[in-house]
């Protein structure tokens, strides 16, 4: 077993090796489409590689679900719905960002035992900041404990897509888009600069990670109906609040407004 060290070590092993030498010298020929505007450059492809290979020699048979591995084999994916332990890998989070030269983009890891995230790693390149979390044991930025968020009445919310939001709801600051990458989205969640968030994207790469660093906190991560976020779930729109109170009443007029 790899200790949480060693695979925040891996993330950022990699990423000065094949992602910071690529961030902003990227050459046309570099940079594909996998669909219309979904962006794929070569240092996600080489850094999920070298990822998902040391994975799989220190956990024999594991399920690596990645993003880019997913985009070949779809059925890695359906395995995820179906599998109660797993690692997810998105080797760069934010493609669109890094492409376009902004440094807010992530690595991710995260690992999911009996169905639920049970370890997370996010480190951020460009900002050099790493969130690490243990299930029980709370969530670390640079190896110092988070505090847990205060409940408070809701002041600010993203959305990663705006369109689907028509209105403001009462007594709510209008939604805005958010950083455009959860790797940078939920820790700023975690740590007070936004208080809620909502997501129609829900793959488990993206959400793993910054799910249990945000429930370490003293967050909640889940859906409009109430229930709780599942790993395996494709289930969406994904809502994230600082607090189960601000959850509980952010949830109601969400859902009115879909």
């Amino acid at each position: 077993m790899m200790q949480t060290e060693e695979i925040l070590a891996l993330l950022q092993e990699v990423g000065e090796q094949v992602v910071t030498p690529r961030f902003r010298a990227l050459s046309a020929d570099q940079v594909m489409e996998k669909n219309p505007g979904d962006l794929v450059t070569v240092a996600d492809r080489e850094a999920e590689v070298l990822i998902t290979a040391r994975l799989r020699a220190a956990y024999p048979g594991v399920l690596v679900v990645g993003e880019e591995a997913v985009a070949g084999d779809p059925s890695l994916l359906t395995a995820a719905r179906t599998t109660q332990d797993f690692f997810t890998v998105d080797p760069i989070d934010g493609t669109k960002n890094f492409v376009h030269g902004s440094v807010d983009h992530a690595m991710m890891i995260g690992e999911v035992r009996g169905g639920q995230p049970v370890r997370a790693w996010i480190w951020q390149p460009e900002h050099r900041a790493a969130y690490v979390a243990e299930r029980g044991s709370g969530a670390y930025r640079d190896g110092v404990r988070l505090e847990q968020r205060a409940a408070h009445e809701p002041a600010d919310g993203r959305t990663s897509d705006r369109a689907m939001i028509g209105r403001t709801p009462a007594g709510f600051e209008p939604l805005t888009l958010t950083w455009v990458s959860c790797g940078i989205d939920y820790p700023k969640l975690a740590v007070g600069e936004c208080d809620y968030l909502l997501y129609r994207s829900v793959m488990p790469w993206d959400h793993v990670p910054g799910s249990l660093i945000v429930a370490e906190v003293g967050g909640a991560v889940g859906y409009l109906d109430g229930g709780a976020y599942d790993a395996g779930s494709l289930t969406k729109p994904l809502l994230a609040a600082a607090t189960p109170e601000l959850f509980e009443s952010v949830r109601g007029p969400l859902r009115d407004l879909r």
